[in-house]
């Protein structure tokens, strides 16, 4: 398996739990960092630093990929670069797992304009807010599975706030 973006290794906590063999990256080397502290991972994942958009790993060598959250921080051009790499090195017949936040989300539109979809928070972080048919265009080169958009709420000092994502699986 390979995660894309790994962050502080939640994601790939869940993954050493189910006794996956993983690979992990993110181009953050302090993201890198924190994720093998919160996982311990001795011998249980390969976590490096490397970009999404240029993944070191030679073509057809995950079974799986998965994208959580990653290409939602990326522009455009970014996020068709990371999917082309996505797929190189996925295996034919594999999956490739993606969540990205929804345009439902109620956090889509707040900040300033960086592009269509895409905003610019003032924590200085971009975040791009995904539509379904506009997940399944990004991965038109490979077979849709399942998509679906995950909705709840989250509640912030006594008001709730509609959260929203969305999710596929794709099949090369």
């Amino acid at each position: 398996m390979l995660e894309l973006g790994c962050g502080n290794g939640k994601t790939l906590s869940a993954m050493i739990g189910r006794g996956w063999e993983v690979t992990a990256i993110d181009f953050s080397s302090r993201a890198v960092a924190m994720s093998r502290m919160n996982t311990n991972t001795l011998k249980k994942a390969e976590v490096c630093v490397a970009d999404a958009r240029h993944l070191p790993f030679v073509p057809e060598m995950f079974d799986a990929v998965f994208a959580i959250h990653i290409l939602s921080h990326l522009d455009k051009t970014d996020r068709t670069r990371a999917v082309a790499e996505a797929v190189r090195v996925l295996k034919t017949g594999g999956i490739l797992y993606f969540t990205g936040f929804s345009t439902e989300d109620f956090r889509s539109g707040k900040g300033s304009a960086v592009e269509d979809g895409t905003v610019k928070r003032g924590s200085g972080i971009c975040t791009h807010y995904f539509t379904e048919p506009e997940a399944q265009e990004l991965f038109s080169n490979l077979t849709l599975e399942t998509i679906t958009t995950k909705r709840w709420s989250m509640r912030v000092r006594g008001q709730d706030f509609p959260r929203a994502e969305v999710q596929a699986a794709f099949i090369k």
